[in-house]
């Protein structure tokens, strides 16, 4: 299986836009609608290869600090059913 490893921005929010999530019942993040901006991205072809990389990519101070996130996305996963 291959795999994707991402580091990307933590979009920020307002507190209200908090309140507003929790009243309208919507997801406070959509990243089909609007994915985070990437910074690194990498590709992996064993999950154990992937999470090594994540490892690396989260000792950077920017993620370790709370502005960046990594994301580990299994590329051939089947999808939902709608």
């Amino acid at each position: 299986m291959r795999y994707l490893i991402v580091r990307t921005e933590v979009r920020p929010f307002a507190p209200e836009d908090v309140n507003a999530s929790f009243l309208d019942e919507q997801p406070l993040r959509d990243e089909t609608a609007s994915p985070e901006q990437r910074r690194q991205v990498a590709e992996a072809d064993s999950l154990d290869a992937a999470l090594q990389l994540a490892r690396a990519l989260a000792s950077v101070g920017a993620v370790r600090s709370g502005r960046q996130r990594v994301k580990v996305v299994r590329l051939d996963a089947p999808r939902w059913p709608s």
